[in-house]
């Protein structure tokens, strides 16, 4: 199923993948070194003023472009072409199934526009919408079905981030959705569960929220915001030690948190005897966060029979939280792994990258990949 992901996985001649959220901008550059394998060229990031990027919005394409123009000069990143990602929460996706002997002229109007009207929550004119051809199943009548992957974004919002790479006097290759990103970053991680159809959690703790996709053979099946994120957990933390809060995420502080695995119980919960009000807070917002995965899980349980979550991978900033992956695996009773995307595509690189930075390459990463 992973060589038949064309659109995830394919390749173009440059490698500057840019990553945008709420709290800063992400730059990797990329260079293939023979057939699969890669070095990191450049790496660069810059938090953005408050206000400018809201919740996947660009508010602001005039200053997000000129941050990030100023960023590739600084950097000394020199490139002309560029792809980019817009958050889970900002697109719609469906795997729709159709007769396979249907033309591929007839095929295109007929998802573009006739299957798409039935899925979009807003005007067909008012989304751009693409789809990637999966492969063939057989259905339960023995009937020979194309599975499609169809994917629809808001074109106010896809021109917004079309409009602030030109003001970064950049060309844009793909804006993709950021999950298909991370899958192509993961992808030697997802492979290892392809052979028995497994079900994986992908979740991405990121500033201000999770976004929790879950994959079978590498591709999405389900995909869910959940409104807590690095933001939410450091800031109960800091307002438990009486601190105040903080807008931009210390990955420092976030590093230095380690999850009281042995005091999850309902007491540790409830902020009981023998735990720290800061361990206690931050029990409560993992624990929070915990029960969205949960629903997650059961949702996608419940709508695709025999097809159980096995493994999570934890990726973003919040997965350098200390023994997060534990805390998971006992509250959910599934395997939880963080994972280094450069480590896990065996990048080379010349530059140092903390720990704690690396796990929140995995979008950028994905980007850079799609372009080499």
């Amino acid at each position: 199923m992973f060589s038949s992901l064309s659109g995830l996985f394919g390749s173009k001649p440059s490698g500057l993948g840019i990553e945008i959220n709420s709290e800063r901008v992400n730059v990797v550059q990329l260079r293939r070194k023979g057939q699969s394998s890669y070095k990191l060229l450049g790496h660069a990031s810059a938090l953005l003023p408050e206000g400018t990027v809201e919740e996947g919005r660009i508010n602001d394409p005039i200053v997000l472009g000129e941050t990030i123009r100023s960023l590739l000069s600084e950097k000394k990143i020199k490139a002309k072409r560029a792809a980019t990602a817009v958050p889970g929460r900002e697109t719609v996706s469906r795997l729709i199934r159709l007769p396979a002997e249907i033309p591929d002229t007839e095929l295109r109007e007929m998802v573009l526009n006739q299957e798409a009207s039935l899925y979009l929550p807003f005007p067909r004119e008012d989304a751009d919408v693409d789809y990637q051809k999966l492969g063939t199943s057989l259905d339960d009548d023995g009937v020979e079905r194309l599975e499609i992957l169809m994917v629809a974004t808001p074109k106010e919002v896809t021109d917004t981030y079309i409009q602030t790479m030109e003001i970064a006097q950049l060309q844009v290759d793909i804006v993709e959705v950021a999950s298909f990103s991370i899958i192509r970053s993961l992808r030697e991680e997802l492979i290892k569960f392809s052979s028995m159809a497994e079900a994986v959690a992908i979740i991405d703790i990121e500033y201000e929220s999770t976004e929790i996709t879950i994959t079978v053979d590498g591709v999405p099946q389900f995909s869910r915001t959940v409104a807590i994120g690095t933001e939410q957990i450091q800031n109960a933390q800091l307002r438990a030690l009486n601190l105040p809060p903080r807008r931009n995420t210390d990955l420092d502080m976030l590093y230095a948190m380690k999850v009281p695995v042995q005091a999850i119980d309902t007491a540790g919960l409830a902020g009981g005897v023998g735990g720290s009000p800061g361990d206690a807070a931050l029990l409560r917002v993992l624990g929070d966060l915990a029960d969205e995965l949960r629903r997650s899980i059961d949702f996608h349980t419940s709508q695709t029979a025999g097809s159980d979550v096995v493994q999570l991978l934890l990726v973003g900033p919040g997965a350098c939280i200390g023994q997060l992956n534990e805390f998971f695996g006992q509250r959910l009773g599934i395997a939880a792994t963080p994972v280094d995307p450069i480590a896990a595509l065996s990048i080379s690189t010349d530059q140092e990258i903390p720990s704690a930075e690396r796990l929140g390459l995995s979008v950028a990463l994905g980007l850079g990949l799609r372009e080499v």
